[in-house]
């Protein structure tokens, strides 16, 4: 358990707005849409951010590339490592290919092999341990002090959120009427980074964080303002962690306004109706938002909601699971 004497600083919004710089060197801003059939199935104007449309289909890229591109010239020589059940994976993988760095990636031995093939198309030496993503994240630590590699925190890194924020910040440039925005929690980089960016540019916008109801860890940590394990079940790896990082948690615990848990049955539905009335692909995670304020009802009735769709790379067996149960 990390203590928040052992944190890192927190990024800031000027942290933000330089990442926002670093990026647009490598990355066009994702399109930001709003769909009519979504605004009448949830009763509020629905605008959504397309990170699945980035280079490899998630929001992570941004932090990935924003990490990369502020080590140093030693630090790159070094080499790095991280844990991840895919889509940080790949963030790294491709940020690592991008700049010129080794990259290994201790991965569950149950991980989504569309992610997985990304990660190895993009030259990481990619590693299979343990049953989920705790265990692999250990193997990763211990890699880290073995070859001598920088670990690279899928939570804990300020370069990280500041990166993922900039979803937030192109959310607001083109729309700053939003009133409220609801973002998924796996390690809550990106809900801690839209945080940031959306209470510095209106403290009025409502934050609204979501995670599975069967990995509760984050929700939990963020509702009783400590440290909280928990099981680990969800099938929405983008979700899967039972234990928080707690530099986004501290964020969190500032800034968010709301935190909503999801079934996977929620979730499920969710990437059905991306499909059908945006004929856009979610994976589990990245509909989440979409099952959030669909749960929400009332809550938001009449506001102008942005939802991260914060990735699309679901396998074609979860993608039969999920119209199956439709």
């Amino acid at each position: 358990m990390t203590t928040n004497s052992d944190l890192p600083a927190r990024p800031s919004f000027a942290d933000i707005l330089e990442a926002q710089l670093v990026l647009r060197r490598y990355l066009t801003p994702t399109p930001l849409h709003n769909y009519p059939v979504l605004d009448e199935a949830t009763g509020a104007e629905v605008w959504v951010k397309h990170e699945n449309y980035l280079p490899i289909g998630a929001f992570k890229l941004r932090g990935g590339i924003n990490f990369m591109a502020r080590l140093s010239a030693a630090q790159r020589r070094q080499g790095v490592v991280t844990a991840s059940t895919g889509n940080h994976g790949q963030s790294v993988a491709y940020a690592a290919r991008l700049f010129g760095v080794r990259a290994v990636i201790s991965v569950p031995e149950n991980a989504n092999p569309v992610k997985l093939k990304a990660m190895i198309a993009n030259g990481a030496d990619v590693r299979l341990n343990g049953e989920d993503f705790e265990a692999a994240k250990r193997s990763g630590e211990r890699i880290a002090e073995e070859e001598g590699l920088r670990f690279v925190s899928s939570g804990d890194e300020p370069a990280l959120i500041a990166g993922v924020a900039t979803h937030t910040l192109e959310v607001l440039q083109e729309r700053p009427d939003i009133e409220a925005i609801i973002v998924p929690v796996g390690g809550g980089s990106g809900a801690s980074g839209a945080s940031i960016a959306a209470k510095t540019v209106n403290p009025a916008i409502r934050t609204v964080a979501v995670c599975a109801e069967a990995s509760p860890a984050a929700y939990l940590a963020w509702q009783d303002r400590a440290w909280r394990e928990a099981p680990n079940r969800t099938a929405a790896e983008g979700l899967a962690t039972g234990a928080p990082y707690m530099l986004p948690q501290s964020i969190l615990w500032e800034h968010l306004d709301s935190f909503v848990t999801v079934s996977e049955a929620e979730m499920f539905a969710a990437v059905r109706m991306y499909l059908e009335t945006a004929k856009t692909l979610a994976e589990p995670a990245g509909a989440s938002p979409l099952a959030a304020l669909l749960q929400m009802g009332e809550e938001l009735a009449g506001k102008r909601v942005a939802l991260i769709l914060s990735g699309g790379n679901i396998s074609p067996t979860q993608l039969r699971k999920v119209l199956d149960a439709g």
